[in-house]
């Protein structure tokens, strides 16, 4: 937010800049009835109209919830509307989860919320005192027209904005429409918390999320996948009628007692997103701009904080364009923060039936963390009784945080589940493994990491990405990575080292990462091979595609550097069928075009993968793990989907892997990956959750709260971290001591054992002042 618009209390209100004398509001929902009074207020010469196609008492939905966060912004900006909303509120901290007829109640959550009702009435009330002028019942002019006539258009006209359909070139749209139905209706009583009840039915599993916002009323969500509802005949019914159903499958969480709704209609949620939130002298607000999922909060919040900073940035801008540009640049962080949480949340209950099985804690523990944020610490703080209780039922020593719990594949007990992800440090020598990588993946071995991973080692010369990759196709290479874990085996017992195995296929022959990654080398160049002769950029290579012999060949490297591999002495060993290398090559239908026994369906995409799995395996010994790195999602239109990925990973585990390391994208130049926070959990967290089989999440994990939480929730079994381990050797030993645990899920090498608790960064204990003096 930015700092308090001038015309708070005590203050002298700055004289209205010339350009935003006249605003047009499109839209009476909150969002824009609070611009109108806050544009008002800071400078009453304005001229302000509203217009809203309903009557005053018209509205949609029942309840609206706001955070303290937004109640702040809103008292420091009009104390008079925060009065009102003050005394209006209705309190409450717990939230309550029922499964399979078993409640969960943790506390300590903090919310707040009215009536839509009474948020209007209060809104209409302070702009009418204002002086803003309301038109009800009126459809107001098109945008481009008002542009013409005032000096600024606020366009709030909601999620199917009219203005933004009308300028979607400038304003560029993106709306994604998702897999669930959803109705708003209330009831005449007061939940005591923010309820979640599960209905397992014949048809499929429901949802319902109340939450109280009176004395004695309620909103009800009814939300289920789209075959749910339409299996439940939910399609045919009127709104009463689906009602009167609701009531029926949700009698225990309503006590019998009836529903009712507003013009309720089941609809899809959908996510809109702009690329431009203005448009000369029109900009958007709320739903019109962006939208998020109810299942985080209210959308309602998020237009009151654009109301907010659109009158800040207007106040403080010497014009429009300039106000416009940072209103835009201040919100939009904020609300691609929150729609990240929002999408985490909703696809959580779309897959709803993969949890149904976990532990009821777990579940319970799940369904708070889903969109991350809430975390393990968080709630922790929130509620410590039961986060034990759930890290108990996961099997937590007193004592011990979910990152420090073991975990085994096959004969190898991973003393914590924390892995260092394999890193490419292209630094090798003719493909052998010199000081520079004792020393890096000898650091990570003694920092306490549970499974330390090497970088892809190529599995011939013609297979590597650059000149400066390892291999493990010579003797002399597997004597020079012995080295490296006999010193991780002897230095930093308890710390398993393991090896990625791979080939380059269409990206290899470039540069050094920091001379320019995936450049074609100025010269040396060797040919390169792929499932088909494709170029992974336009100025890459053009790879031949393998015939059966040059498939047989491969084969046959993957098998002996397996071998020098366990020669090597390494614990385990991956993979790479990820980030468009050969293998993965094989299983995109963007690289692969093949038309033979090895193209095609996904069927036959995965034959020369397993191919390769299979022989690799046969000569892995028993006891040891054998894991595969896989790209769940091609970010790329007609490329492998997250449907995809979860059969991928079932032909995996048919055939024997131990486990997935789930990572994403890479396989194609153009690709439009979504960034953000564990943005790759949500694949491991799929596969593990419809497969069965352990799982490595990675992406953009930070903090061991992240892998507390994603460990706890039952998201993945192993995190594996690249950055982190870059920026720190020792983030395990850390995270350890900053946890203040000491057991046996991390060891401090001897010779450090003197640094095993945070150095004091200054003094914390002076005196506190106890008498204040007069003058």
């Amino acid at each position: 937010m930015s700092a308090t618009p001038a015309g708070a209390p005590g203050g002298t209100p700055t004289p209205t800049p010339p350009e935003a004398h006249r605003i047009a509001v499109i839209g009476g929902g909150p969002g824009g009835l609070y611009a109108a009074a806050l544009l008002k207020r800071l400078a009453p010469a304005r001229e302000i109209t509203v217009w809203e196609r309903n009557a005053p008492d018209d509205t949609f939905g029942f309840g609206v919830v706001l955070s303290d966060e937004t109640l702040g912004g809103i008292e420091h900006a009009d104390p008079v509307v925060y009065a009102a909303l003050r005394d209006e509120f209705v309190r409450w901290d717990d939230i309550d989860i029922v499964h399979r007829g078993i409640r969960h109640t943790s506390g300590g959550h903090g919310f707040a919320a009215l009536g839509r009702r009474r948020l209007l009435e209060i809104l209409h009330a302070r702009c009418h005192d204002l002086g803003v002028e309301l038109r009800f019942r009126t459809e107001a002019p098109d945008a481009a027209t008002l542009a013409t006539e005032y000096d600024l258009v606020v366009a709030a006209d909601g999620v199917h904005s009219g203005t933004r359909e009308a300028h979607a070139e400038a304003f560029g749209p993106d709306i994604t429409t998702h897999r669930c139905r959803y109705i708003w209706l209330a009831a005449d009583f007061a939940f005591d918390a923010f309820r979640f009840e599960i209905a397992e039915t014949e048809h499929g599993v429901m949802q319902l999320h109340g939450y109280p916002f009176s004395a004695h009323e309620s909103t009800v969500i009814v939300e289920m996948r789209e075959e749910v509802w339409r299996a439940a005949g939910f399609e045919g019914l009127d709104e009463d009628e689906s009602t009167e159903r609701c009531v029926k499958i949700f009698a225990d969480a309503l006590g019998g007692r009836p529903l009712r709704g507003n013009k309720s209609a089941w609809i899809n949620f959908r996510t809109v997103v702009n690329s431009r939130w203005s448009h000369g002298n029109t900009v958007l607000i709320g739903d019109a701009a962006h939208t998020a999922h109810f299942s985080i909060g209210s959308g309602t919040k998020l237009a009151v904080e654009d109301a907010l900073a659109l009158a800040a940035c207007l106040q403080e801008q010497p014009d429009i364009p300039s106000a416009l540009t940072a209103y835009e640049a201040e919100r939009r962080p904020v609300v691609a923060s929150t729609q990240r949480a929002a999408r985490a949340s909703l696809e959580w209950f779309e897959r709803l039936p993969d949890y149904l099985g976990q532990p009821p804690r777990q579940f319970a523990f799940n369904l708070l963390t889903r969109s991350r944020r809430v975390t393990h610490d968080n709630l922790r703080l929130r509620d410590a009784g039961f986060t034990r209780s759930v890290e108990r039922d996961f099997g937590c020593p007193d004592g011990t945080p979910p990152m420090f719990t073991p975990f085994t594949l096959r004969e190898l007990t991973l003393r914590n589940r924390v892995v260092v992800s394999p890193m490419d440090m292209y630094s090798a020598v003719d493909g052998v493994p010199g000081d520079f990588h004792l020393v890096h993946l000898g650091a990570r071995a003694l920092g306490g990491a549970g499974l330390v991973m090497t970088e892809m080692v190529c599995v011939s010369e013609h297979g590597r990405i650059t000149p400066g990759c390892a291999g493990l196709y010579t003797e002399g290479q597997a004597d020079a990575w012995r080295r490296i874990t006999g010193f991780a085996h002897a230095q930093a017992p308890g710390t398993a080292i393991g090896v990625q195995l791979g080939h380059s296929g269409r990206k290899g022959s470039t540069r050094l990462m920091w001379e320019g990654i995936d450049e074609p080398l100025p010269d040396g160049n060797w040919p390169l091979v792929a499932a088909s002769p494709l170029p992974y950029r336009p100025d890459s290579q053009i790879p031949h595609e393998l015939s059966r012999a040059g498939l047989a060949e491969i084969r046959e490297q993957f098998v002996a550097a397996a071998r020098r591999a366990d020669r090597a002495d390494f614990d385990l060993l991956e993979l790479h069928c990820a980030h468009g290398y050969l293998l993965s090559g094989f299983l995109s239908p963007l690289t692969n075009h093949r038309t033979d026994a090895y193209g095609g369906p996904l069927e036959n995409r995965l034959r020369f993968p397993l191919e390769v799995f299979d022989a690799v395996r046969e000569v892995w010994p028993r006891g040891k793990p054998m894991t595969v790195r896989v790209s769940a999602t091609d970010w790329a239109d007609g490329g492998t989907t997250a449907d995809d990925a979860v059969a991928i990973a079932r032909a995996f585990a048919a055939h024997g892997a131990d486990a997935l390391d789930v990572s994403t994208g890479q396989v194609v130049s153009d690709e439009r990956p979504a960034y953000g926070r564990s943005y790759q959990t949500p694949y491991a967290d799929r596969i593990r959750n419809e497969t069965g089989l352990p799982v490595i999440t990675v992406g953009a994990i930070s903090s061991w709260d992240d892998v507390n939480s994603l460990i706890l929730a039952g998201r993945a079994d192993l995190c594996a971290l690249a950055r982190p381990h870059l920026y720190d050797p020792h983030w395990t030993l850390h995270a350890a001591a900053e946890q203040g645990y000491a057991g046996p899920g991390v060891s401090w090498p001897v010779q450090y054992g003197a640094g095993s608790r945070r150095p004091q960064t200054g003094r914390t204990d002076a005196p506190k002042q106890r008498l204040t003096l007069g003058s």
